[in-house]
């Protein structure tokens, strides 16, 4: 992947509103006109124990939504959020996951929209005109042996803020949290910033966790700039910390 991949100005996104289906995810008043508002939790099943607090949906369910929000296979699509797409960059990766090809972050989010004065207008219902049909394996994964394994053999990141690594963590995992990847108007950062904050990769396969495999896909969104892959561990700590056979690490380890 590259930039251009993963990410799509306002301004250009303004130029094809006619084109493109747009997600406003956890946003519930105004958005971009013809914005579909859609929950953060349309992109996770039902959570708990060794499979984390959000894993992936299934199939079956993330194919009904996706319908239901007008998309067909070859859609365009683009998904925003009010903060710095920390949670539309989950939605990014289920969908390019399920198979969904053309699937990219409005870079800044809605405040990059605000701030190109463009017009907001009141967000969409769903639709039910889509005809897309998903198959699930499209971005990489791993699970709980998985992440330990990456972690001793490769590199794991870890995408959640200081604090909350400090109080525990896999293991070896490295911690780049994921708000580091934008700069202080909650665009991504340019590709060799990109670079330099991911410089350690020296060829490594890389890993990512999270909490509960959210900000983890912020972290691989960032990666994909800079055409470096890595994959998820949807369960991340919620799942890792739920199994008792699991060793915690701390900061001060």
């Amino acid at each position: 992947m590259s930039r251009q991949d993963v990410l799509i100005s306002a301004t250009d996104l303004n130029a094809q509103l006619d084109s493109v289906v747009i997600l406003a995810v956890g946003i519930v008043s105004e958005g971009i006109p013809g914005a579909v508002a859609v929950e953060p939790s349309a992109f996770a099943g039902a959570g708990g124990g060794l499979q984390g607090a959000r894993p992936l949906p299934s199939i079956e369910d993330l194919q009904s939504n996706v319908r239901s929000w007008g998309i067909n296979d070859d859609t365009p699509v683009v998904l925003y959020d009010a903060n710095g797409n920390l949670s539309a960059a989950r939605g990014w990766w289920t969908l390019k996951w399920a198979g969904l090809a053309n699937v990219r972050l409005l870079d800044g989010g809605q405040a990059a929209w605000e701030e190109a004065e463009l017009p907001f207008a009141p967000l969409q219902p769903r639709n039910a005109t889509g005809s897309a049909t998903l198959s699930a394996g499209h971005m990489a994964q791993i699970d709980a042996d998985g992440a330990d394994a990456y972690a001793r053999h490769h590199i794991l990141v870890d995408a959640r803020n200081e604090k909350a690594f400090g109080g525990g963590h896999i293991s070896g995992s490295r911690n780049l949290p994921a708000s580091g990847n934008l700069d202080e108007n909650d665009r991504f950062l340019p590709d060799n910033a990109l670079r330099a904050r991911y410089a350690f990769r020296d060829g490594a396969h890389i890993g990512v966790s999270c909490g509960s495999g959210v900000s983890a896909a912020h972290d691989i969104a960032a990666l994909a700039i800079i055409d470096i892959p890595a994959a998820l561990f949807i369960g991340s700590w919620s799942a890792w910390s739920a199994d008792a056979t699991r060793p915690v690490a701390h900061a001060s380890a």
